[in-house]
């Protein structure tokens, strides 16, 4: 049995319970002044303010050598609920064109975007893969994430779809970071499908996914339902055919055209939607209906110079909000989970209550691990940040600094 014991907390900030928070809720967060956390085997089983007791359910406290906070503010460790981390190359060379006023979809059909990301990662090996996807899971965790979502959907065929997923695994098993891991063979038609799209989204639902089901490493099945992408009708069809597989759902929706993806999502009882940049009030409405999370994505608004999806329109509606960071190669090239908490306040209006809750107890619920991570309280696993800042205020209102002190993940400092 191993103990650790977490103590001189100035302020504890977590939101509470197993599942999303919506509505006023999302902000309804617990404060704790002078706390104390007390672990034992990677669970949090105690939580108090106040003096530390000498005994606590029969244990002597005194006898463990304490993690001393120095005053500091705690927080559940942060969760990253939508990342593509795993792909080869980089896409550096499309900046200027953005700068010259090429679109996002204009540089995709110009064989840019997600093809030439595509062919990058199909010539990767695992290996390589690998290490890349580490490099960035280190940088992660610096910045105080501790549970990673990891979408396959740069290989787009079977083999190489495999190989992503194969990845994730083998990154979930090495490294301190819990990754969960999402099959997106429908992100894009590939160039050698372009004339036959009708027979790639046979290829994903009738050959992929019984690979990916034997594989068992998938958790979800994702689509990018968008202009020039998959339409309403076939996100659906590759959707229903995910949960044969049993694929729970997820959905690119709303980044840049409405076209019918939020309402999809809610109709669908996919688990979360994501982005929804322009989601408009009936696709608000069908998210609430649903019970689905929205997963927003700030940081790629801000590099692609869009508008922000209408995250207090969706708080006041009672969708449940989280963030994440999006990172990839083209439309967000960030893996800085601080960013997205600055853009939560600053750009969605959120209070910093809220956003706690949204890059944690919620991102986790769009993970379906909100039973398990995502607060700080008993029964939980011990995920935690000791930020170097006095207050939750203060990290929202701090950017451009890594205000990370020290991360622990399952009771164990992991940085």
């Amino acid at each position: 049995m191993s103990m650790e014991l977490i103590t001189n907390i100035g302020m504890l900030a977590t939101p509470q319970g197993k599942g999303p928070k919506k509505g006023a809720e999302q902000g309804a967060i617990q404060i704790l002044k002078n706390a104390w956390v007390v672990i034992q085997d990677g669970a949090i089983i105690g939580v108090g303010e106040g003096p530390l007791p000498q005994n606590f359910d029969g244990i002597e406290l005194s006898t463990i050598t304490p993690i001393d906070a120095e005053g500091k503010l705690v927080t559940p460790g942060l969760v990253d609920a939508h990342t593509h981390l795993i792909f080869g190359g980089w896409r550096q060379n499309e900046l200027g064109l953005k700068l010259h006023g090429k679109t996002y979809l204009e540089i995709q059909n110009a064989g840019g975007g997600i093809q030439s990301t595509t062919n990058a990662t199909r010539k990767a090996t695992e290996e390589e893969l690998t290490q890349k996807a580490k490099k960035a899971l280190d940088e992660m965790m610096g910045f105080g994430v501790t549970t990673c979502e990891a979408k396959s959907g740069y290989g787009l065929a079977t083999e190489h779809e495999r190989k992503a997923l194969q990845v994730i695994q083998n990154l979930n098993e090495c490294h301190p970071i819990d990754l969960v891991a999402t099959f997106m063979g429908a992100h894009l038609v590939p160039a050698e499908y372009k004339t036959n799209r009708a027979e790639y989204i046979r290829l994903v639902c009738e050959e992929m996914m019984p690979v990916v089901k034997e594989q068992g490493i998938a958790k979800f099945c994702d689509v990018f339902c968008e202009a020039d992408t998959f339409t309403v009708e076939e996100s659906r069809q590759v959707l229903e055919a995910g949960l044969k597989y049993g694929l729970r759902p997820k959905i690119h929706a709303d980044e840049i055209e409405a076209i019918g993806g939020s309402v999809l999502a809610g109709e669908i009882g996919a688990i979360s939607a994501e982005h929804l940049i322009v989601c408009p009030p009936e696709g608000i409405e069908s998210l609430a209906k649903g019970g689905v999370v929205a997963c927003l994505l700030p940081a790629t608004s801000f590099y692609l110079g869009a508008g922000f999806a209408p995250a207090r329109d969706m708080v006041n509606a009672g969708v449940p909000v989280a963030m994440a960071s999006d990172f990839n190669p083209g439309s967000c090239p960030c893996l800085n989970l601080q960013f997205v908490i600055n853009l939560g306040c600053l750009k969605y209006k959120l209070t910093p209550e809220e956003v706690l809750t949204a890059v944690t107890l919620n991102a986790a619920a769009a993970i379906d691990l909100a039973d398990r991570v995502g607060s700080v309280e008993p029964g939980k696993q011990a995920d935690l940040v000791i930020w170097d800042a006095p207050d939750l205020d203060y990290i929202c209102y701090r950017m451009g600094s890594n205000l990370v002190q020290t991360v622990i993940k399952k009771g164990v400092v992991v940085r």
